[in-house]
């Protein structure tokens, strides 16, 4: 029975894990005003005929904190670059020199900013919500396996945990959005 307990609160821990996971990604996706290659990372490159990540087909950095260089490996692929980043939907208008493209970050209005603080606040949210199913479906299966034959201190003992797990993701949640926030609204 205690493997099975474990093996519940394994499942649960993977589980925020993952909406861990998926909470940096978004908020690596929302821009702080700073130049990021990160921002770029969900752009898809049309590379010979395949959907190609950017970074795959070009090298990224950030000169400064309100440029974006970015050097093709081809030539030939500087246009579907930057028709990628046009087509992104991200608000970057990329400026080609056909060497490089660079992308200059506007700097955020206090209006933007606010916006962003509430993207960000709702991908905290989502994130709880997944920590928050990964907990129910834990406490579910003890309460299973209670019915199964598992005494009921251990049934409360294995809810105290995922909770405990529960609490540690929730904590971690709150320090990645109060982080990033801070990020948007500095200036």
């Amino acid at each position: 029975m205690q493997e099975d307990m474990q093996f519940v609160l394994d499942t649960a821990k993977e589980g925020m894990d993952k909406a861990m996971e998926h909470l940096v990604k978004e908020l690596n996706g929302i821009r702080a005003g700073k130049a990021d290659p990160k921002m770029l990372n969900g752009i898809m490159v049309d590379y010979y005929g395949t959907d190609t990540p950017i970074a795959q087909v070009a090298n990224i950095n950030a000169p400064d904190a309100r440029t974006i260089a970015i050097q093709p490996w081809e030539k030939t692929m500087i246009e579907p670059i930057e028709r990628a980043i046009i087509n992104s939907n991200l608000g970057f208008n990329p400026d080609n020199n056909g060497e490089f493209i660079r992308i200059n970050i506007p700097a955020l209005t206090e209006e933007r900013r606010v916006v962003l603080g509430k993207q960000v606040h709702a991908a905290g949210e989502t994130a709880k919500i997944s920590v928050r199913n990964s907990r129910r479906e834990a406490i579910d299966e003890f309460k299973k396996m209670e019915k199964d034959g598992l005494s009921e201190d251990l049934q409360k003992d294995g809810e105290n945990d995922a909770q405990k797990l529960t609490d540690k993701f929730y904590k971690l949640i709150e320090e990645q959005v109060k982080t990033k926030e801070s990020d948007i609204m500095t200036i």
